[in-house]
């Protein structure tokens, strides 16, 4: 890793303990994988997922918490996004550092700022955070992922489980494993959202809490 990113791993390593505990510990039980799925509950995450799909602007507020072998961090996340276009806010607020990442998910691109020297730009943006950070954190599938939605595969090797409600339990796409252990529920123009998840890829975890979501990006 690049002596200039050090400062960077080092701070976010800094909160690792204080973000991990204020994610807290699961209070309810994870949704329970089902083998069929009724006909009402398909018809519904039908219309869970156009609802979603029809709102190309929406953001969310939480906490993350992010290891890789031995190096990990976490800290507080702001996701806006409009349309293909994204950006992230992560923070430290111990050292009360903060980084900027900004992206396209359709073609892969990012800026990443807040770093000692400027900031530093990259055809992958996930490629950019992790030299930065030591974090892999798969930013052009979680647009889809955060919201339940599985990511087009043209291979069509993807898996998924769903609970009792047909919402997904459990995806594996693009080599990453994506579990749904909570969701805030439906309500009046709102469709059902998560609000704990945990992905995988070997070594790598990230695990997301959601403290709220917004309608769309400002």
């Amino acid at each position: 890793m690049s002596v200039l990113f050090r400062p960077l791993l080092l701070a976010v390593a800094t909160v690792a303990m204080t973000a991990c505990t204020s994610l807290g510990t699961q209070k309810t039980p994870a949704p329970a994988v089902v083998e069929t799925v009724s006909a009402e509950a398909a018809q519904a995450e039908a219309a869970r997922v156009a609802a979603l799909q029809a709102q190309p602007e929406w953001s969310f507020q939480g906490r993350v918490a992010v290891s890789k072998g031995k190096d990990g961090g976490s800290g507080r996340i702001d996701w806006q996004q409009a349309g293909r276009r994204y950006v992230i806010e992560l923070s430290a607020p111990v050292t009360r550092q903060s980084w900027k990442l900004t992206g396209d998910s359709q073609h892969g691109g990012g800026r990443l700022e807040g770093l000692a020297g400027g900031p530093r730009e990259g055809e992958d943006a996930q490629q950019l955070l992790l030299e930065a950070t030591g974090w892999e954190i798969p930013v052009n599938s979680l647009p889809e992922w955060v919201r339940g939605l599985a990511v087009a595969d043209p291979a069509g090797a993807g898996k998924v489980e769903r609970d009792g409600e047909g919402r997904p339990r459990r995806m594996q796409q693009m080599g990453w494993q994506i579990q749904y252990l909570d969701w805030y529920p439906a309500e009046a123009g709102r469709p059902s959202r998560p609000r704990r998840i945990e992905a995988s890829s070997g070594d790598a975890k990230v695990r997301l809490l959601v403290d709220q979501w917004g309608q769309g990006a400002p």
